[in-house]
């Protein structure tokens, strides 16, 4: 069954809109864990008007289940923030500086030099490395080159032509990006815009499909249905 890693950035964007501690980072990532999530994911940003790297310090020494720090490695203290937790996995997204959120993956052909030599960092402190790409088959390809374990598929339009009701149109890409990826041997994560409308569909539609990361829209859910519920209804569609 593909696993479910819940990206709690937006819990802790609450959480500085008042200073404080409420919510509690450390208590709600231990219980999203207890309610059933495969792993907690964190994506800290140079400006941590999210997550803080300290926040990163302390939730690898709760973390039970699979933790995944996303980021831009171009940043030197992200690389260094990292190394030090050492979490399951690592998944490199090409944000700019102050970009609002991920909105494309990885030109794996332009950067591949750049990909292979980060990637070899991380792999060799022991750190499964995923990095975002768009569902675009050459982009695919240049993943396979860089020596990345995982590709995670950008599936922000994925999201849009599916709520057009654009449904194979919205898919198709997707399947056949899959399809190189499985052929290649890179595992097959995704992520960006996915909910519980979409969600069943485009998981029971991509082959070799072994982890979502969702966060905005799970934790929208969990204001009107309870974080509890809102973990365990997203688990049972990828069921």
């Amino acid at each position: 069954m593909t696993k479910l890693s819940v990206n709690i950035n937006k819990l802790a964007t609450l959480r500085n809109s008042r200073g404080g501690n409420n919510p509690d980072l450390i208590k709600s990532a231990k219980d999203i864990e207890r309610f059933g999530a495969d792993g907690i994911t964190v994506h800290p940003r140079p400006d941590e008007r999210h997550i803080r790297y300290e926040d990163v310090y302390e939730l690898k020494k709760i973390i039970t289940t699979e933790f995944n720090i996303e980021g831009n490695c171009t940043e030197q203290s992200f690389v260094d923030l990292v190394l030090a937790n050492k979490p399951t996995q690592v998944t490199l997204v090409p944000d700019t500086v102050g970009q609002l959120t991920s909105n494309h993956g990885w030109n794996t052909v332009e950067h591949a030099a750049y990909l292979r030599d980060m990637i070899a960092v991380f792999k060799n402190a022991g750190i499964r490395v995923s990095i975002f790409v768009d569902p675009v088959v050459e982009m695919v390809e240049g993943a396979k080159a860089t020596g990345t374990d995982r590709i995670e598929l950008y599936t922000e339009s994925f999201a849009s032509q599916f709520a057009a009701g654009n449904r194979q149109l919205a898919i198709a890409p997707y399947i056949t990006a899959a399809v190189k990826a499985n052929e290649l041997g890179l595992g097959i994560n995704a992520g960006h815009d996915l909910d519980l409308q979409n969600l069943k569909y485009f998981s029971e539609n991509i082959p070799g499909l072994l982890e979502v990361s969702i966060g905005h829209a799970l934790i929208c859910d969990a204001i009107y249905l309870g974080l509890e519920n809102a973990v365990q209804l997203y688990k049972r569609k990828l069921k």
